[in-house]
């Protein structure tokens, strides 16, 4: 039996499918292996029948993958459709931003206290240089936009037509790398704005149930969680 063993493993180092892979691209990703942002190089594959190390005969492609500069480990590709970790604070920085924004726009700006919290949560968000006069001429340029008229969405006369487009535009691509718990502290972040000076209004009500939308969460999620917010002593 071992001879048998002996005899295939010297077949096998003699010939075997070979692959020989060329770069067709490269950039930085997030590697599932390393655990961390890296650096990788997109290969497309080329299957051989090769004798002694040489490649004859061919059998196929193969991949597309990619393969991480550090570990060395091959991933599919898809595995680029997950952000970098820069990449993902500056998404969730943006998102929290939008949020305020348009919790902002459906009336906020009048009360110190709201500019207050939201000048607070966008710095915690990471925009540490935001000031209360940003925000504001911010909302002020987005009000200019403001849908009015019959058959309009009331979201989008709540924050503006501009706003509520990026609402969508900014949450929607972030909402699959959050876990629910995320995808709720955004919502929540932007109900504390709304909160700040008393119980939420119709327009801020609106606002948040697209922000709601955007990150995926349920209709009757987003009320549970709003309601909840709103029971919540400040």
């Amino acid at each position: 039996m071992r001879s048998a063993q002996g005899r295939r493993a010297r077949r096998l180092r003699i010939c075997g499918i070979r692959t020989v892979w060329d770069t067709v691209g490269d950039g930085e990703f997030f590697c599932p292996g390393c655990g961390g942002d890296r650096n990788y190089r997109r290969l497309s594959g080329r299957r051989r029948f090769a004798v002694l190390g040489v490649p004859l005969l061919r059998r196929g492609g193969a991949g597309p993958v990619v393969e991480c500069a550090v570990c060395r480990e091959h991933f599919p590709t898809d595995t680029l459709d997950h952000p970098t970790t820069t990449r993902f604070s500056a998404m969730l920085r943006d998102a929290v931003h939008t949020v305020t924004l348009g919790v902002l726009a459906a009336g906020g700006t009048g009360s110190r206290t709201v500019l207050d919290t939201a000048v607070a949560i966008v710095r915690d968000a990471g925009l540490e240089d935001c000031t209360h006069e940003q925000l504001s001429i911010i909302v002020e340029v987005l009000a200019a936009d403001t849908v009015h008229g019959p058959g309009s969405d009331p979201a989008a006369e709540a924050c503006g037509a501009t706003l509520a487009i990026e609402l969508h535009e900014v949450l929607k691509p972030l909402a699959p790398h959050l876990a629910a718990a995320g995808r709720e502290s955004v919502l929540l972040q932007g109900a504390r704005i709304a909160l700040a000076d008393g119980p939420y209004s119709p327009a801020e009500r609106e606002v948040l149930a697209t922000v709601g939308s955007a990150l995926s969460l349920c209709a009757e999620d987003t009320a549970r969680l709003l309601a909840a917010a709103a029971r919540t002593p400040s």
